[in-house]
């Protein structure tokens, strides 16, 4: 397997996200910048899955349904970040207890999401497949995960 264009991949795929610190407002640029990294993450499945004809026309489905509601909860998250930025220099701490609420409630249903669809694709595709798939759905994730991190400062 080629982890150094995988690995490449994956920045590629996560590195946009530094716009959250130049603007933390919610822009048209955001909304380019999102489609930009899922346009990366179907070229990243596209390579390391390889595919048949077969298994191509049962995973993509299921995979445009699971980006279609990812989405949502991304959106989610980017007016959480937005609304932390908007009152941080004032953060209350019923405020900031709002906000931890809607961060635990986003994760979990990322996480409920996540297992629902890896299940799914795991019925639709041969096991090893269904495992990289998991294996790059994470690693993209996580990378993406650290990177708005990295970028959203602490609590006051």
């Amino acid at each position: 397997m080629k982890l150094a264009s995988l690995a490449l991949a994956l920045i590629v795929a996560a590195s946009p996200l530094p716009s959250f610190a130049q603007d933390m407002t919610t822009s048209a640029d955001e909304q380019i910048l999102i489609k930009q990294i899922q346009t990366n993450r179907r070229g990243v499945y596209a390579e390391y899955l390889k595919l048949s004809d077969a298994e191509s026309k049962a995973f993509w489905p299921i995979y445009d349904e699971y980006e279609a509601k990812s989405k949502v909860l991304v959106d989610q998250y980017v007016a959480m970040v937005n609304k932390f930025a908007d009152e941080y220099e004032t953060l209350t701490d019923a405020q900031a207890s709002e906000i931890l609420k809607k961060r635990t409630t986003i994760e979990r249903k990322r996480l409920d999401l996540k297992i629902k669809y890896t299940d799914r694709i795991a019925k639709a595709l041969p096991g090893t497949k269904a495992l990289r798939y998991a294996q790059v759905e994470s690693r993209i994730e996580n990378l993406t995960q650290r990177n708005i991190y990295t970028l959203i400062p602490l609590a006051r």
